[in-house]
Order: structure tokens, then C-alpha cells, then sequence
């Protein structure tokens, strides 16, 4: 039998975390289902509201945008932070670690239940819920042409994302940007014992801002005494700047696995 990879091996694993992890990640989710419905029957338009329709005349849904992001950002980093909590916890440590799988497996375990399972679940209760408002929305479309007749029906932000091609131009230059929030939060319940949600996010906003200062202060030097020439070619610049972050994103992911598989190594050790 492979010691390093065992597909039955890997599903046994795969159920038998499920038993710790699937209380808490079953708890995030009730938590995030009630907060998307709350804040979407507090911000919808109402036929009561005087503000209905935004800039182009569509029933105003912007606050969407702004929630999908960082309710987003939230509930993976939690789940990611919560994964390997338990290595922390001498008592629960020593079980853990005695699990029959191997390093690697356990490491897969992670990421299928932290950057796969959580993201997807997350974009289907978000996608579902906004469906259910809009299709709401929509039919009492007549009463808020009542009010406004210039009123166009809603739309689902999926819709809105995946056929509008100024979303769609754009959305896969951040593809990876959701996997490396979990491979940062990943790495924290492996390397901290102890409030690994707060240590992990601590230490992104100093080393962001770190990195953010030493960004700024090397471009300031390196063209200080530069001169700017307009060729008019925004488009290819704004291009090139976004496959950069693509790429960036991508290196860090993996890199920030590479040490979360070897940091979960030392702890077997």
C-alpha cells in the first residue's frame, strides 16, 4: 500500500474529519445563511422606500457587491482558521496526529475541505438566496413601476457577473484570490496553538503593510527623477498589471501550502 497516498485511505480520512469539522462548519453556515437574509430584507428596495432604482434605472441591489465580498472573505478565513485548531489543544493533539493517514493526505483533507467545500458551498447558498429575493423582487415588479415606470426587472448578481462583460473580462484575473485568503488562514491553525484567527490576521495586516510600504518607497526611488510619457495604452497596461496580480496570487497560494504541508509535517514529527 502507497504510505504516501491511498485513495480509500483518503476518503476514510475525508469522512472521519468530517465529525470534528462538520459541527463547525455546519454552525458557520446557519450563521451565514441568517446574516445574507438579514441584510438582504433590511437593504432590498421597498415599495415604501423612495430610493428604488439605481444609476441605470434597475432596482437598486448594489449592496450586494460589497457583502458578497466580505461576507465571502469572512467565512472562508474562519473556516480555514478552524481546520487544524485542534493541533493546538494537547489533549486532542496526540489523537490527531495518530490518525492513520499520511502527512500529505491530511494536508489534501484541507485544502478539499477549506478551499473547495467552503468556497463552493458559499457561492451556492449566496447565488440561491439572491435568486430567491430577486425572483421576489420581480414579481411585484408592477407595483414599483407604480412608483417609477422607468423600473427594468432585477437581476441575480450571478447573472450579472457571468453575462455582463465588464464582470466577466475581469473575474478570472482573480480566480485565485479566494484560495489564497484559505492558504494564509491554513497555514495560521497550523502554526499557532492558540486564537489562530486573530494571530493569523494580525500578522497579514503587518506583513501587508510592511510589504505595501516597501512597494511604495522602492517605486517613489525608482522614479523620482523619471518622466512621464502617455502612449495611450491603457488597456494593455491595465492588462498586463492584472495578469501580474493573477500570477502573484497563484505563487503565493502555493507557496503558502508548500508551508503549511511542511509545518504539518514537523508537528508529526
Amino acid at each position: 500500500m502507497n504510505n504516501t497516498f491511498n485513495i480509500n485511505r483518503f476518503g476514510l480520512l475525508l469522512k472521519r474529519q468530517w465529525l470534528d469539522f462538520g459541527k463547525i462548519y455546519l454552525g458557520t453556515l446557519v450563521v451565514l445563511i441568517g446574516i445574507i437574509i438579514g441584510f438582504y430584507s433590511y437593504f432590498i428596495p421597498s415599495i415604501h422606500s423612495n430610493n428604488i432604482t439605481d444609476y441605470d434605472g434597475n432596482l437598486d441591489m448594489r449592496f450586494r457587491y460589497g457583502l458578497f465580498l466580505f461576507l465571502g472573505f469572512l467565512f472562508i478565513s474562519i473556516i480555514a482558521s478552524n481546520y487544524f485548531n485542534l493541533l493546538g489543544q494537547k489533549s486532542r493533539a496526540i489523537l490527531e496526529l495518530m490518525t492513520p493517514a499520511s502527512v500529505f493526505e491530511k494536508f489534501l483533507s484541507g485544502i478539499f475541505y477549506t478551499a473547495i467545500i467552503s468556497l463552493f458551498s458559499y457561492l451556492l447558498i449566496f447565488y440561491l438566496t439572491d435568486l430567491a429575493f430577486v425572483k421576489y423582487l420581480n414579481s411585484n415588479i408592477d407595483a414599483f413601476k407604480g412608483i417609477n415606470p422607468k423600473v427594468t426587472e432585477a437581476q441575480s448578481i450571478s447573472h450579472q457577473l457571468f453575462n455582463d462583460k465588464n464582470y466577466l473580462e475581469y473575474c478570472g484575473y482573480f480566480f485565485a484570490s479566494p484560495f489564497l485568503i484559505t492558504s494564509i488562514f491554513l497555514l495560521g491553525s497550523v502554526y499557532f496553538n492558540r486564537f489562530h484567527y486573530i494571530k493569523t490576521a494580525i500578522s497579514v495586516m503587518i506583513f501587508s503593510g510592511i510589504t505595501a510600504y516597501i512597494i511604495f518607497k522602492a517605486a517613489d526611488i525608482l522614479t523620482s527623477d523619471m518622466v512621464r510619457v502617455n502612449h495611450g495604452n491603457y488597456r494593455n497596461n491595465g492588462d498586463s498589471a492584472l495578469l501580474l496580480i493573477l500570477l502573484i496570487t497563484t505563487a503565493l497560494t502555493l507557496i503558502f501550502w508548500a508551508i503549511a504541508y511542511i509545518r504539518l509535517k514537523e508537528k508529526e514529527v
